[in-house]
């Protein structure tokens, strides 16, 4: 059996969550303040009021009955009622019984009424808005009465309710305004983290509560740290690499100028190898170094790096219908290099690769398929992380490299909001490489 949670129909966002806060409270004092004035005001007085006139239709009563004839009993009951402020018909018979349903006072005033006299023939209520009309059972005759209504009954009270809801408005509005001004510097810390998070350096300053200023002094010294890492490494690694090049040159230009034999070939090879592995270092470091965003047409550069592969004799072909020109914000320089990496190593890992591009509604899809031996399914987190290279899986003699391909495509999709996803070609059996960009 499904259990019950309430979470599911709670808001999510912090916004909805302290509007709920908020108006709960309000709504729940609207509803018990109104609830104990309908009960003591509608119900309570006027039963109450009611009360204290039932003491004058009892002494007209009297009067009718002690009186010896229908002409005496006449007589002084229209006598007595005018000093009361009444209205009499004796004998009548034309008051009905009529009440509205929505008339909570009028309700307790019959059953009030019928409590306080057991000859109530009717009341009515309805067709005099102001006045009520009450039909009393006599030995001489029914007795009319008619007497003001706001003797049984509070004048105006719905007024209490009106100035009630309209307080509770004015106060909600003000509440809403006041907490929506604190909520928009927790609402611009999350838009600062996120674009962060997709590689864009947005301006932010802390505001707000001081707890919200502390949060936002934190992220703004991690951001720093994390600006100030990537500079680092991108200058260390670019100095390793400098300071390496000019030795590896020495050394090549040494080599050259041996005798060819078999031992300098072999030499000259390892030497093209370390310069191939320093360039991997460096597009690895590139890769998180922080470029400037700017609107780019990612279909025309995937468009250029195929032929560009065709060109250089690889066997790499375009599939599907090609999208219509696109515009988005980009690193173009990253993402040229994570659809390089891409590219470069299914036609390393196996014979021949197809590239697709495919436009979504919120994001933009980059494939890469290949026919080789692919990568098991339980080992796709591992090959997508730095200097990891999955010997097994895929054949070691197709290419050397240090595991940084992958890598270097994953970082520019995190870099830019999206994800690298890796996952089985159907059409041709290797692995099928999906760099995802949001719009």
């Amino acid at each position: 059996m499904a259990r019950f949670s309430i979470k599911r129909y709670l808001p999510r966002s912090l916004y909805g969550r302290a509007a709920l806060i908020l108006l709960v409270p309000i709504v729940t004092i609207q509803l018990v303040v109104s609830f104990a004035f309908i009960q003591r005001l509608y119900e309570d007085v006027t039963a109450q009021m009611t009360q204290n006139i039932s003491v004058e239709l009892r002494l007209l009563l009297d009067i009718v009955e002690d009186a010896p004839t229908l002409e005496a009993a006449q007589k002084e009951v229209r006598q007595t009622a005018e000093a009361l402020d009444m209205d009499v018909t004796f004998p009548g018979g034309s008051v009905q019984e009529r009440q509205r349903f929505s008339d909570l006072s009028g309700r307790a005033i019959r059953e009030t009424l019928a409590q306080q006299f057991a000859g109530l023939r009717a009341v009515d209520l309805v067709t005099q808005d102001k006045a009520v009309q009450a039909r009393l059972e006599t030995s001489k005759g029914d007795l009319e009465v008619s007497f003001s209504r706001r003797r049984v009954a509070v004048s105006n009270p719905h007024q209490l309710l009106v100035l009630m809801l309209f307080t509770a408005v004015l106060m909600t509005v003000i509440s809403y305004l006041f907490l929506r001004n604190q909520l928009r510097p927790i609402r611009r810390l999350a838009r600062a983290a996120e674009a962060f998070g997709k590689g864009r350096n947005e301006p932010y300053y802390p505001g707000g509560a001081s707890e919200v200023r502390s949060a936002g002094a934190a992220f703004l010294n991690m951001r720093a740290r994390i600006e100030r890492q990537i500079e680092q490494r991108t200058l260390m690694l670019s100095g390793v690499s400098h300071d390496l090049r000019t030795p590896l040159t020495r050394l090549k230009l040494g080599l050259s100028m041996q005798p060819e034999t078999e031992d300098t070939k072999d030499l000259i090879g390892d030497v093209d190898e370390m310069e191939r592995l320093i360039e991997a270092f460096l597009d690895f470091a590139k890769a998180d170094a922080l470029e400037e965003l700017e609107r780019a047409d990612p279909v025309a550069l995937v468009q250029d790096l195929v032929a560009n592969a065709q060109r250089a004799g690889k066997a790499v072909t375009w599939v599907g219908d090609v999208p219509d020109a696109l515009s988005m914000k980009v690193r173009p320089l990253s993402v040229h290099r994570a659809v390089e990496n891409l590219i470069n190593n299914a036609v390393r890992y196996g014979t021949r690769a197809r590239v697709s591009v495919t436009v979504l509604e919120k994001a933009l899809r980059i494939s890469v398929e290949d026919n080789g031996p692919g990568i098991p399914e339980a080992r796709r987190e591992q090959a997508v992380k730095a200097f990891s290279r999955l010997d097994a899986s895929r054949n070691q003699n197709a290419g050397s490299g240090v595991g940084l391909g992958l890598a270097i495509a994953a970082d520019v999709a995190r870099s830019h909001g999206g994800t690298l996803r890796l996952g089985d070609s159907e059409g041709m059996g290797g692995l099928k490489a999906e760099l995802v960009l949001p719009r």
